[in-house]
C-alpha cells in the first residue's frame, strides 16, 4: 500500500516536471535566432519622390519593400500582384511595414492603373506608389546592393528589404547545407525575384519575419545579437 502510494506521487511528479524541463531547454534558444544580415547601408532616402494620391512616406523608421515597376508599370504588374498576395496581405498588420512601388514620371497614369488592379481585392493603406525621373530612380537603385541592373525601361523584377535605419537586409551566405558541404563558393541574396513565387514564399517571407522578430526583441530589451554586416566581411577579405 505504501509503495503504491509513493509510486503514484513519483509518476505524477515526473509528469509535471518533464514539460517544465522541456520549456527550460527551449527558453534560451528563443534569443539565439539568426538575424537578417545587413548587406548594404545608407540607402538613398525617398523624400524627393512624387507620391500619387497625395500620400507621403519615408524609408526612415519603416520596414520597407522597394519595388521598381519601370516606365510601363501595367505591363510589369505580375511581380506586384505576387507581392500583394504573398507579402502585403501577410504583413500589412505589422507596425511600420510598407511597400513602395516606383515608376517613371511619365508613367503616372499607368501606375494609377496598377494601384486600381491591386486595390480590387483589398485596401492598400500601407502600399505607396511614386514616380521620379530616370536620374532619381537610378540614384535610389544604385544605393542598393544588387547582382543585376535596371533594364532600359527602369524595371527589375528584383525587390529589396530596407530596415528602419535605411540598411538593406538580406543574406550574406545563401548557400544551402549541401552547397556548404560541397565547398561551393559563398554567394549572397541581396534581393528577391518577385515573379518567382517559390522565392517569395520560401525566402523573402522568412527573412521579413526574422526582421520583425529582431525589432520585437529590441523593444522587449532581449535583443543581444551582433548583426553580420557585409562591409565588415569585405574589409577582412
Amino acid at each position: 500500500m505504501t509503495n503504491s502510494f509513493y509510486r503514484k506521487w513519483i509518476i505524477l511528479g515526473i509528469l509535471f516536471l518533464l514539460p517544465v524541463i522541456f520549456l527550460l531547454f527551449l527558453y534560451p534558444s528563443t534569443h539565439n535566432y539568426n538575424t537578417l544580415d545587413i548587406v548594404n547601408e545608407d540607402i538613398k532616402e525617398i523624400d524627393f519622390l512624387n507620391f500619387i494620391d497625395e500620400s507621403k512616406t519615408t524609408l526612415e523608421e519603416n520596414i520597407t519593400i522597394l519595388n521598381f515597376l519601370g516606365n510601363k508599370p501595367l505591363e510589369n504588374i505580375t511581380g506586384a500582384m505576387n507581392l500583394k498576395e504573398l507579402v502585403y496581405d501577410k504583413f500589412k498588420g505589422f507596425k511600420k511595414f510598407q511597400i513602395i512601388s516606383i515608376s517613371h514620371t511619365n508613367s503616372e497614369n499607368s501606375l494609377k492603373n496598377v494601384k486600381k488592379e491591386l486595390i480590387k481585392s483589398d485596401e492598400l493603406k500601407y502600399w505607396f506608389f511614386a514616380t521620379a525621373s530616370d536620374e532619381k530612380i537610378k540614384e535610389i537603385y544604385n544605393s542598393l546592393r544588387s547582382s543585376s541592373q535596371l533594364d532600359s525601361s527602369n524595371y527589375t523584377s528584383q525587390v529589396f528589404i530596407v530596415d528602419k535605419q535605411r540598411n538593406q537586409r538580406g543574406r550574406i551566405d545563401d548557400r544551402n547545407d549541401d552547397e556548404i558541404e560541397n565547398n561551393i563558393n559563398l554567394f549572397g541574396l541581396y534581393s528577391y525575384n518577385s515573379v518567382i513565387v517559390s522565392e517569395i514564399k520560401k525566402k523573402m517571407n522568412d527573412d521579413i519575419r526574422i526582421l520583425f522578430t529582431e525589432y520585437r526583441q529590441k523593444r522587449k530589451g532581449n535583443f543581444n545579437s551582433n548583426i553580420r554586416r557585409i562591409s565588415n566581411l569585405d574589409a577582412n577579405d
